[in-house]
């Protein structure tokens, strides 16, 4: 949402039953970075915005294996959703590709 870069696609998005949107990865790698998170009590790794360095969610272990097991636990509030028809309009037709079937 800050810097409307492109990280999540709901083609790697996946109901973990935590009621958080979860991904089992982003876009592209390159797209966000890790922090270890110590607050609440616990410790956990955050997942962060190259380009903007926001907070997006957390990334867990416990995804589903035959994706790579992560789980990609991101605030729904640092997301925006661009239908599929409407990507090129947006600017972001280069990622037609991930809808192709």
């Amino acid at each position: 949402m800050v810097s409307g870069e492109p990280l999540f696609s709901s083609t790697h998005q996946y109901d973990a039953g935590c009621g958080w949107p979860s991904f089992t990865e982003p876009i592209q790698q390159k797209g966000v970075s890790f922090a270890k998170d110590r607050s609440h009590g616990m410790v956990r790794t955050e997942v962060r915005s190259n380009e903007a360095d926001s907070h997006l969610g957390h990334v867990f272990t416990d995804g589903p294996k035959d994706k790579g097991g992560l789980r990609y636990c991101i605030n729904s509030a640092a997301l925006r959703f661009i239908p599929r028809e409407e990507l090129a309009g947006e600017g972001y037709g280069h990622l037609a590709y991930l809808f192709e079937d």
